[in-house]
């Protein structure tokens, strides 16, 4: 079977492309990483040195990470900790009453909603109302 051999031989190149792709893949995703840790140690840089001299900072400095974070100071929310937090039935807009969730998107809410479902940590009781397991 001289044909099943060249397919063989066809996809198993294949293969060996699609390994290379998602090596470089991976290290170009790293990599951006690292240049964006970079950027925003320069930038924290740039913010701290020119308190000092009293000038205001570029305009990206600080808007930029402000719009990206959401508010300067604040950091990553623990989502199991707010879920710690419900009540054994709640409600949506109960989690928004958390300190800190007051101006969250519903789309970043629901989103974590849906996680927790996905993780097995909560059920969907009826519409709207859901019950940590």
């Amino acid at each position: 079977m001289p044909g099943r051999k060249n397919a063989d031989g066809v996809a198993s190149a294949f293969r060996q492309v699609q390994d290379q792709a998602r090596s470089l893949l991976s290290n170009l995703r790293k990599e951006i990483r690292a240049k964006e840790a970079e950027l925003e140690r320069l930038k924290n840089e740039e913010v701290s040195l020119s308190r000092l001299t009293g000038s205001a900072p570029a305009q990206g400095a600080v808007a930029g990470r402000v719009s990206r974070r959401g508010g300067a100071g604040r950091g990553r929310i623990d989502w199991r900790v707010i879920l710690e937090q419900l009540p054994k039935q709640f409600k949506a807009a109960q989690i928004r009453e958390i300190r800190g969730l007051k101006e969250k998107r519903p789309s970043e809410i629901f989103a974590a909603i849906t996680r927790w479902i996905d993780a097995g940590m909560v059920k969907r009781k009826d519409r709207g109302l859901y019950e940590r397991v």
